[in-house]
């Protein structure tokens, strides 16, 4: 698998990162296990959870991996804080007391010293900016985090945190960005990507096969196993779902045919090769699921397909982007 740095930064992704949003709940750890084994064997190296996920048992689940199935060297663990984990007021939040508790309770569930990317898992309104990003440089002043990210910003967010981690030296750098991005969900191109490339972050796209729709499984019917068809799930698949993505998935389609591969191999490639993004995050509730995944790392997609699927997914763009 090809390698990538995350940014203008000295570290070094996969192209695709291994999300484990369902391990402790929908995916057990038997499957958890093949996953990342055929996701290291495939050469992946980005691993990303948080510490919300399943209560915590998806940091718990991939703690227990890297002691008994995948060495931890092989792995670079990619996390997030700022979640409700506890009651109360300081139960969630980027203040400096709940993020650098949260991350001691991760490090504890993981069971690690330090991990290698800590991501605020959202925009605090409560909080100041530089309370927040001054938590984030004592984080890895202690040597418990190696690089920051940031997740599901704006694109005003997003300049205004790295912005002022720039302005002055000693500070740690924002190396990334976590958001939504898909053929069905291309809002990220108005401001965030563009304001990520300018100031040197890389892009981790998740959901890029967008919510499970771009696969086609969902072009008929909802398969009763599938998210769509769960109560958890229904509404975060059925918002995408909409005469306009019933066009894209069409579009996916007839190109995966033309190319002779899978609907997700095209919707995954169109991602992970957009300006801008250094890996996709691809989670999977089966090890046979993220087999589909990994086998499109050799898919490359024509410009003439390329240019059509972008033309049928257009997002809006008016004033102020586009005068």
């Amino acid at each position: 698998m090809e390698q990538r740095a995350l940014g203008r930064s000295g570290l070094v992704v996969s192209r695709l990162a291994l999300g484990t949003m369902t391990w402790g709940r929908d995916t057990d750890e038997d499957e958890a296990a093949m996953q990342l084994t055929a996701f290291v064997d495939a050469g992946g190296t980005l691993v990303d959870t948080a510490d919300v996920y399943c209560d915590g048992e998806s940091e718990r689940t991939l703690g227990r991996l890297l002691t008994d199935v995948v060495p931890r060297s092989d792995v670079l663990v990619a996390t997030k804080a700022v979640g409700r984990t506890a009651p109360g007021p300081m139960g969630r939040g980027a203040s400096r007391g709940h993020l650098l508790a949260a991350l001691d309770a991760s490090l504890e569930r993981l069971g690690l010293d330090h991990v290698d990317l800590w991501q605020l898992h959202a925009w605090d309104d409560t909080t100041p900016l530089e309370e927040t990003l001054a938590a984030c440089d004592a984080a890895v002043a202690s040597g418990r985090v190696r690089y920051v990210g940031v997740s599901n910003f704006t694109g005003w967010q997003t300049a205004q945190a790295a912005t002022w981690q720039r302005a002055w030296p000693g500070r740690v750098a924002v190396v990334s960005t976590q958001v939504e991005y898909s053929l069905l969900q291309r809002g990220v191109e108005r401001e965030v990507v563009p304001a990520a490339e300018a100031l040197g972050i890389g892009v981790l796209a998740w959901s890029p096969l967008g919510r499970g729709i771009l696969t086609g499984k969902y072009r008929h019917s909802t398969p009763s196993e599938s998210r769509g068809a769960s109560p958890q799930w229904q509404g975060f698949v059925d918002a995408l779902r909409t005469p306009d993505s019933d066009r894209i998935v069409e579009a996916v389609i007839t190109a995966a045919e033309g190319l002779g591969t899978t609907p997700l191999a095209v919707a995954l490639a169109w991602v992970r090769d957009r300006p801008g993004v250094t890996a996709p995050v691809v989670g999977a509730r089966t090890a046979a699921q993220l087999q589909v995944s990994l086998d499109a790392e050799a898919v490359r997609l024509p410009a003439a397909i390329r240019t059509a699927l972008e033309d049928v997914s257009a997002p809006h763009f008016s004033y102020p982007e586009r005068p």
